[in-house]
């Protein structure tokens, strides 16, 4: 029988508990903590841990991402740190030449502010690669940008007609321009591509633990999964080779939805068959509207950009409604993308009438990213005991904030985003996550503007909308408790999320106490090591 016990630093034990200074983990799960854990220890030889001044908390989780589009976008051109379209086609160049045999070349995550509202040109991409076709997705995986041969093999032209859900940019003689807009549009190009085979995805689900396990992150809500995604994760929970634990949002698409449900319920059996602790599937994901860069977040109000326009519905009508009272009484949990105000109310009122027409139970829905909410529908949130999992990390305004996003929200509205104070004071469970890769998945990242809403330069001075900047131990609980709450972890077989006897000791170590850091200093805070089940992946150990 394996026990350790960490001595030697700051044992949190979360925002409404007194920290302590011991833990003993006995085959992977919390045995006791303080007094108790040193009386413990003396009994029985241990493997003693010295923090060395380090703190020891939950480890944390994310509650909103695509590890697989993470760990695919490390096998592409490296073309997130480009700083302009110039260095953006001399890294597909570059790639193009090291991979002569790929027939298709896809990256990910360009910045979309780069050029001016987003519309990147097809014979840019041409001048790096003109016989082979190249996809490349923008950083908020809403927008892909292609090269003419990408179009011409995609079948798009002049006489594509606008796709349901998307959109087209085109030149003044109708060509398509080289920028595609939300799935309905994306999916055409992504059609035409050949599927990528499961060992390819079994490297990205590698290359994800490779990125989160060194940030303390060892639970993921896959909030996009699609039916060939369900096979790459139970290959992989069957080989054992899983490096976090993962929970899967099936993703509901309203075009094809009916035929949707039955196969949902399947891959739940199918992910429940393996009987793996590290991977579950009770989620159902839908999309309310689409982002606000590229006007396709659903708004109340119009755009300032486009006076007569509200934004995208993806579903009409009553039919997200009717497909989340569907989901719900299947005993699915709700997952709703929610950008815009008039988006996060469709997704309050269809999470209301499941409620209503199903009957009470344990359903913790999510709205994911709730970036604009209208004063009515604030309070609704706790009223409902709907979790607002929100990407701390974009509240502060930097350039897609300033370039893209509050020229089209206008000022008065735009001081109105990431109301994640405002939320917690009205009683709503408030959960954290990156939606990595489209930003940084390193939860400390996060955590420095939940408590500052500056930019790393540090503007602006005060931070930007200051009455919503959260203490350091509830941006704490927003990435570790909150989001193991989202993932029903208090009811796993082994229940994890927390420092507590009988939990499962998943545990990340910290150089520093992050409580004593300045807002700026967290994101260079030295993860030690990150446990799961009392497992170490030990990092750096430098101070």
């Amino acid at each position: 029988m394996t026990t350790t016990l960490f001595t030697g630093g700051t044992i949190w034990l979360g925002a409404d508990r007194p920290a302590s200074d011991a833990l003993l983990v006995r085959e992977g799960v919390i045995a006791a903590v303080g007094d108790e854990a040193r009386q413990l220890a003396e009994r029985a030889p241990v493997d003693l841990v010295d923090l060395d001044g380090g703190f020891l908390m939950p480890s944390f989780g994310d509650g909103h991402a695509h590890p697989m589009l993470g760990g695919f976008e490390e096998q592409g051109p490296a073309v997130r740190e480009c700083a302009s379209v110039a260095e953006i086609v001399v890294e597909v160049r570059r790639y193009a030449e090291a991979n002569p045999d790929a027939e298709w070349i896809f990256g990910a995550s360009y910045d979309g502010s780069l050029i001016e509202n987003g519309l990147f040109d097809a014979r840019w991409l041409d001048e790096a690669v003109s016989d082979r076709p190249v996809v490349l997705r923008a950083w908020d995986y809403h927008t892909v940008w292609c090269n003419s041969r990408a179009l011409e093999l995609a079948g798009i032209d002049a006489t594509t007609p606008e796709p349901v859900l998307g959109e087209i940019p085109r030149r003044d003689d109708g060509a398509p321009l080289g920028t595609l807009r939300e799935w309905g549009a994306v999916d055409l190009v992504i059609a035409a591509a050949p599927t990528r085979d499961l060992e390819a995805g079994l490297r990205a689900i590698t290359a994800a633990g490779d990125y989160y396990l060194p940030r303390g992150v060892t639970w993921v809500q896959d909030a996009w999964v699609e039916p060939e995604d369900v096979d790459v994760y139970v290959e992989a929970a069957a080989r054992d080779i899983l490096p976090f634990r993962c929970n899967l949002a099936l993703y509901a698409d309203p075009r094809h939805f009916e035929r949707q449900l039955p196969a949902m319920i399947e891959a739940r059996n199918r992910v429940a068959d393996v009987a793996s602790p590290m991977l579950t599937a009770h989620t159902v994901k839908f999309f309310a509207d689409g982002v606000v860069e590229n006007e396709t977040g659903a708004l109340i109000e119009p755009y300032c950009s486009a006076l007569h326009k509200h934004g995208m519905t993806v579903w009409h009508g009553d039919a997200l409604a009717e497909a989340v009272r569907a989901v719900d009484a299947a005993g699915f949990q709700i997952h709703v993308h929610a950008i815009g105000d008039a988006a996060v109310r469709q997704a309050l009122d269809a999470i209301e009438g499941a409620i209503e027409a199903n009957g009470p139970r344990e359903r913790r829905p999510v709205i994911a990213h709730a970036q604009l909410i209208d004063d009515a529908d604030l309070p609704r949130f706790a009223e409902l005991d709907v979790i607002a999992t929100m990407q701390p990390l974009w509240a502060q305004l930097d350039a897609l904030m300033t370039v893209l996003t509050v020229p089209r929200l206008g000022r008065e509205r735009a001081d109105r985003q990431y109301r994640m104070q405002s939320l917690a004071a009205s009683g709503a469970r408030v959960a954290f996550g990156s939606d990595w890769p489209c930003s940084s998945g390193a939860p400390l990242d996060g955590i420095a503007i939940a408590t500052s809403r500056q930019t790393e330069e540090g503007e602006p001075a005060g931070g930007w909308m200051p009455e919503e900047i959260l203490g350091v131990e509830a941006a704490l609980h927003g990435y570790s408790a909150a989001v193991a709450h989202q993932a029903f972890a208090d009811l796993s077989p082994t229940p994890w999320g927390e420092i507590r006897p009988g939990m499962s000791a998943d545990l990340v170590w910290l150089a520093r106490d992050p409580r004593e850091q300045q807002p700026h200093d967290l994101p260079g805070v030295s993860i030690r090591a990150t446990f799961i089940a009392g497992v170490a992946r030990e990092f750096d150990k430098t101070a």
